[in-house]
């Protein structure tokens, strides 16, 4: 009954409640009520005290289940902070939530939450245990960049992309400056594969350039990262408006075999857990401003919406929909609400 409130649209504990009693007859047709609906303190409870831990192993078990494996999926992990959950009096901070997102099915695998965003470290292996990652390439931002890290993603039978950054500081200065040296040069006696795309919309063009080396023998670092093999630098050109900006990313992978085109499509993949995650829980579930803070209810309600989400993502009868217009169907249309629900089965 929670899940199918939160399909409808539900975002707290009162509308949970308040969704049971106007579907109450249409509940009794399935639903054995002799007392009725729930009262809101009655989801409370419940969803307060369920084990977050346990709720993770079963829906890693669901997607473990419904999914056709990960080979050649890209799996970005990253974080995001439920900024509604802090209870200042409680001396509580926001929950902040690590997950793993299937990109290309646009389906969340697994989450777990942490105290802190530096906590991420911590938490990345532990999430990374629940996986299944055979075949994958798994793409983290540069909090993530660790060496246990990219260890315990080969140790899974996948492939990494990692972002570097200040907090590899000696690793991030030696590739910047190999890639430096070796656009002066044009890379002479440096293996290498090029990309480039150009995209553009509504006054803006981006040009997109994307080098990638296996030239790692010279690292000083190299066999502290298990399996490293090619270095990336991501360089993107932004014109706005008459005015031009340019930002250059490097990363690090375990890929042997990929060329810039096929590296950098995995890369841009990466940013759609902002995208077709992180945003659509802020802005079509409402999940920044959910003030529920006490017990477990920030992490469940917050697995709540990513198992709705992915139900809508399985029923397809509504293709071109977005998923605020889904909801408000599931909200009017019974028939299509039960198919939304029953969608998350095994066997849909």
């Amino acid at each position: 009954m929670s899940l199918l409130a939160v399909i409808c649209g539900a975002e707290g504990w009162d509308e949970m409640a308040w969704f049971g009693s106007s579907k109450r007859s249409w509940l009794e047709t399935w639903l054995d009520l002799p007392n009725g609906t729930p009262c809101a303190d009655t989801f409370r409870r419940v969803l307060s005290s369920l084990d977050p831990e346990e709720f993770n192993r079963c829906f890693v078990a669901w997607m473990a289940a419904v999914s056709k494996g990960m080979a050649g999926e890209v799996v970005a992990i990253d974080g995001k902070t439920m900024r509604g959950s802090f209870a200042k009096k409680l001396g509580k901070s926001p929950v902040h939530m690590v997950s793993a997102w299937a990109a290309e099915n646009a389906l969340v695998l697994g989450q777990l939450a942490t105290e802190e965003k530096s906590n991420e470290i911590t938490a990345i292996p532990q999430l990374l245990a629940l996986l299944e990652l055979t075949g994958a390439t798994v793409t983290i931002d540069a909090m993530g960049c660790q060496r246990k890290i990219a260890e315990a993603i080969v140790d899974k039978g996948a492939d990494y992309i990692l972002a570097l950054k200040g907090n590899q500081s000696t690793l991030h200065d030696e590739v910047a400056g190999f890639f430096t040296h070796a656009r002066q040069t044009g890379f002479k006696d440096t293996p290498f594969s090029f990309h480039e795309t150009v995209d553009g919309d509504h006054g803006r063009i981006e040009v997109r350039r994307v080098w990638a080396t296996p030239e790692v023998e010279w690292m000083s670092v190299r066999k502290e990262w298990k399996k490293l093999s090619t270095l990336i630098l991501v360089e993107s050109e932004r014109t706005v408006d008459g005015q031009t900006s340019t930002e250059q990313r490097h990363y690090i992978s375990s890929h042997a075999d990929l060329d810039a085109e096929q590296l950098g499509a995995r890369i841009r993949a990466h940013w759609s857990i902002e995208n077709s995650l992180h945003w659509v829980l802020d802005v079509v579930f409402d999940e920044d401003r959910c003030r529920i803070r006490q017990g477990h209810g920030a992490e469940n309600l917050a697995w709540m919406r990513k198992l709705a989400l992915a139900a809508f993502k399985r029923e397809t009868s509504l293709k071109k929909k977005s998923v605020n217009q889904k909801r408000k169907t599931a909200a009017w249309d019974h028939d299509y609400a039960l198919r939304v629900l029953l969608s998350i089965s095994a066997e849909a």
